[in-house]
């Protein structure tokens, strides 16, 4: 994304015209500043240009609000591209600017690849001046507009299903709820075809593959490494005895509770007495670091070209987990767990985020180094490679 120049921002600034530009005194009211990014994101005008809001010029001409620009507001206004509130993530860049000696903040959101774009369940456009709710007919439009021509696999049909592929109850009594406002879900009055697709689990008539991932009968008849095979090793070697096996299958929600009450279960207590005699017991492993590696291994692996399932291998000393498809993306070696986040898999992180197994993005790496570092754990060791992607996690010395 190549950010409007300096120029350019100050003519957006002072043309009052135009629908691509929102001004606001101060970021104090962070709601509306996720509904006007949610709004020039979904682009109901089809401009395909990016809109701007500006930070720190006054609301009807765009004189100089002198407002402070600091890092801290920076950094804030940057987050909310990542917190969760937004779905799908947008594509957005926060700058500070001095636009004929005035200081603001610049945001420029870039119009979506896969809208329609929700913030809180609720689609938001622009139409003028003013940003509101979608009509079902806008809602409607922004879907038959997603561009097609490089959408990643899990958004793209998959061509021999159809929608009896999808279980249509845990769609509805489960997961709609979870991703749609429910005062919208009261006011539906849209076939249910016209949901799916707004909700890009549906492209034509067929389901996308990442409908089938999260809401299928059967996913693995589909994508047949759509799994996770847990191995409990009794020893240090591959070659020892295995003392449990198990292979994860079903949808999304299905692997990911699976895999949570197997974490539970092999993780040990240690009791440590100390010299005043009180007795203390901690994990060999963070039930929450071990959590966001494996959601981490599911949501970031290669679906399509492979049968290969993401592992989870527990020694007597340390857990290996490995998903099949390198690094993606703006992810590379040097930013990896810095919270760089981009995405293979866009739909499967919208899915994951909605039935609550992916609360902030970009933050699962850093927060699982917190929790082992909290209890004692050695540093995870990243192994990357070009088909593959493994961490090792230590057990406490």
């Amino acid at each position: 994304m190549n950010p409007p120049d300096e120029r350019e921002l100050d003519r957006l600034r002072w043309d009052l015209e135009s629908d691509r530009v929102e001004r606001k005194r101060s970021a104090s009211d962070r709601s509306k500043l996720r509904k006007n990014i949610c709004a020039l994101a979904n682009d109901l005008p089809g401009h395909g240009l990016p809109g701007v809001i500006f930070i720190g010029v006054e609301d009807d001409d765009g004189r100089c609000a002198d407002a402070t620009i600091d890092d801290q507001l920076l950094t804030q206004l940057a987050g909310m591209k990542d917190d969760g509130n937004i779905m799908p993530i947008p594509s957005m860049v926060v700058q500070k600017h001095v636009l004929s000696g005035c200081e603001v903040a610049v945001i420029v959101v870039e119009p979506s690849r896969s809208p329609p774009v929700r913030y809180q369940g609720r689609v938001w456009v622009r139409v003028g001046p003013t940003v509101r709710a979608a009509s079902p007919e806008e809602e409607q439009r922004l879907s038959e507009r997603q561009r097609a021509g490089d959408l990643p696999f899990d958004r793209r049909p998959a061509l021999d299903a159809s929608v009896d592929e999808l279980d249509l109850e845990y769609l509805e009594s489960h997961y709609l709820p979870q991703a749609v406002a429910q005062e919208v879900l009261d006011d539906n009055r849209r076939p249910l075809h016209q949901q799916l697709r707004s909700l890009r689990l549906l492209a034509g008539e067929a389901p996308t593959w990442g409908a089938l991932l999260g809401v299928g009968k059967d996913p693995q008849g589909w994508i047949p490494g759509a799994y996770v095979q847990f191995l409990r090793i009794d020893g240090t070697e591959i070659t020892d005895p295995i003392r449990s096996r198990k292979e994860l299958t079903g949808r999304l929600e299905d692997v990911l509770r699976q895999l949570d009450e197997l974490l539970k279960l092999n993780i040990s207590l240690r009791t440590e007495v100390a010299a005043s005699s009180l007795e203390t017991r901690s994990p060999d492993y963070p039930l929450g670091a071990l959590q966001q590696l494996v959601r981490n291994a599911v949501m970031h692996r290669r679906y399509d070209g492979t049968n290969a399932p993401v592992r989870v291998y527990w020694y007597s000393d340390r857990v290996e987990i490995q998903n099949p498809g390198g690094l993606y993306g703006q992810v590379t070696r040097e930013n990896f767990g810095t919270g760089a986040v981009d995405y293979r898999n866009p739909l499967v992180a919208e899915i994951m985020h909605h039935l609550g197994f992916a609360q902030r993005f970009g933050f699962g790496i850093p927060l699982a180094k917190s929790e082992l570092a909290r209890n004692g754990n050695p540093e995870p060791d990243f192994d990357f490679q070009p088909t593959r992607v493994a961490v090792t996690v230590k057990a406490i010395l």
